[in-house]
């Protein structure tokens, strides 16, 4: 088995496909109730900003960039993962998270819909 060299490695490919799921509705208001909820702490749109701009991270480098104890910065990461605004792959004792980039698409088209 060979290391990943990055935590680019680790993160499987975002699902490119185009969401043709509608942004009104039932569903959508679901979807934006569950990633509200999500976001609802400074701290976790924090980890969402800093994931979209590097893609990936691993998490050692998103606990040391918050001033917080790692089992609130895990807390955090786990109710992000839990609404499917992040991915995260562990691979030994490393564990890269990523952007999922279909459900934040999903999430700006839902809030644009409002």
């Amino acid at each position: 088995m060979t290391t990943p060299s990055s935590c680019n490695d680790l993160c499987p490919p975002p699902d490119r496909a185009p969401d043709l799921r509608p942004v009104d509705g039932p569903e959508a208001a679901e979807d934006l109730a569950r990633f509200a909820k999500a976001l609802g702490h400074p701290s976790r749109v924090q980890i969402i900003r800093l994931l979209a701009r590097q893609e990936s991270c691993m998490y050692g480098d998103i606990a040391a960039t918050f001033d917080l104890a790692q089992s609130t910065v895990s807390q955090h990461l786990k109710v992000l993962k839990e609404a499917g605004l992040i991915r995260g792959t562990v691979d030994g004792p490393r564990v890269c998270y990523c952007i999922d980039p279909r459900a934040l698409r999903r999430l700006k088209a839902i809030v644009a819909a409002l």
